[in-house]
């Protein structure tokens, strides 16, 4: 009656495989969202990945920036550690793909395309989706697009000499964090070293000081590995991490996956939203089936002249039981947070009025708390409905939802 922390894909045949398993793991620094193994035994750091995956549900119709740059980063850095590794974007989108594409998503695409990034879940023209051959094609498309918006500091590529610069702002919120220029730098200098380019390559107007080039950040990494420069600043010297990565034993999402994963496995309750992927958009299911990105605010106004409070705090988690007209919004901890857990019950208020109440007004709304961690055989807090501690060990809470006991019971007796 343990869980052994590895899921098993079942209800597909394929000649070639045997069986699929799916265990969690995670990275140092920049990292991947799946890494596909071929093979008969449980793989380990030294064994050499087929695939290196990375899953948004973001269209450029959205976001310009986040969907294509923001993620590119980490196909830059897999590289390091895996060069022959084959490289897949899957767009898993919930909503209709933007029919125009920006010239800011071509650009971005084919510089995946060119680094060797296979594009899974969108359709691309095949006559604008091209990779580039020349780095003078890169320099020359760039200049043609739109310039950015007045006191924005624009990714600007120019080339003289033995010289290619390439411009974008680094510095936000007191450091080198600006995600999206930092795939989007990342991209275009991978990119020009693989059309073969030996020569100087400088990050102008990056908006950093010495101060915040820290050894340890993967800008930093990346920029050693690819022999960039950074205008006016002395790159320090990093050392890379001998693994990539390593099983997962410490995250606070185990316990909210497993009792997703059971629900939709064991009875007939699913998923409306899940967090499970931290800051990755997330998509709220209407009672009429429609995918709806949820806002970040109650009041976007009131948000930005200063009032905190105005933001929605969202849930890792929102399940329907519809035999018992029933929504379960779940926040996930670990064991020793649960008191934390506990008090982000709380804050749903926004959510349940602004979605749930909106789109299944009939139903009765619960606030539970899913914890992982720790090795208690039982929980005391009637606010906790379900406990998966580290030694895989299924706790129901005192007054656990109807849906978990359900799905609880199913599994154990599938497998007895």
């Amino acid at each position: 009656d343990k869980f052994a922390f590895l899921y098993e894909v079942v209800g597909f045949r394929c000649n070639k495989i045997e069986r699929v398993f799916i265990k969690s793991v995670s990275g140092f620094s920049s990292f991947v969202d799946f890494l596909v193994f071929y093979q008969e035994k449980q793989p380990t750091q030294n064994d050499i990945p087929l695939y290196a995956i990375e899953e948004t549900k973001t269209d450029d119709k959205e976001s310009r920036n986040t969907g294509v740059y923001q993620r590119a980063s980490k196909f830059v850095f897999v590289e390091i550690y895996y060069p022959k590794i084959k490289k897949v974007m899957l767009y898993n989108l919930k909503i209709e793909q933007k029919e125009e594409p920006t010239a800011t998503y071509i650009f971005g695409t084919r510089l995946l395309l060119t680094l060797g990034v296979e594009i899974l879940g969108k359709k691309l023209g095949s006559k604008i989706f091209q990779p580039f051959h020349s780095v003078n094609e890169i320099v020359a498309l760039k200049r043609a697009m739109r310039k950015a918006h007045k006191g924005n500091i624009p990714i600007l590529i120019k080339k003289v000499g033995n010289k290619i610069t390439v411009s974008g702002r680094l510095f936000k919120s007191g450091g080198l964090a600006h995600d999206p220029n930092i795939g989007a730098l990342s991209l275009i200098s991978a990119v020009i070293r693989k059309l073969g380019w030996t020569g100087e390559i400088v990050i102008t107007k990056h908006g950093l000081k010495q101060k915040h080039l820290q050894a340890d950040s993967k800008f930093i990494k990346i920029a050693n590995h690819l022999r960039l420069q950074i205008q006016g600043l002395v790159l320090p010297a990093s050392k890379m991490r001998e693994n990539y990565w390593k099983y997962e034993t410490e995250g606070e999402k185990f316990g909210t996956i497993f009792i997703h994963l059971v629900v939709e496995n064991f009875t007939k309750g699913f998923s409306i939203f899940e967090n499970h992927a931290g800051c990755e958009k997330g998509y709220f299911i209407t009672s009429d089936g429609k995918h709806i990105p949820l806002e970040k605010y109650s009041d976007r106004k009131a948000y930005k002249a200063g009032n905190k409070k105005k933001i929605i705090s969202i849930p890792d988690l929102i399940l329907i039981d519809f035999g018992r007209s029933e929504i379960i919004n779940i926040e996930g901890k670990k064991y020793q947070f649960r008191k934390d857990g506990i008090k982000e019950l709380k804050s749903f208020g926004d959510i349940e009025k602004t979605y749930i109440k909106k789109y299944y007004p009939k139903f009765k709304i619960i606030r539970t708390v899913v914890l992982y961690g720790g090795t208690e055989k039982k929980v005391i807090e009637i606010e906790v409905g379900f406990l998966l501690n580290e030694n895989g060990d299924l706790v129901l809470g005192i007054k656990a939802p109807a849906l978990f006991k359900e799905a609880i019971k199913n599994l154990l007796d599938f497998w007895s």
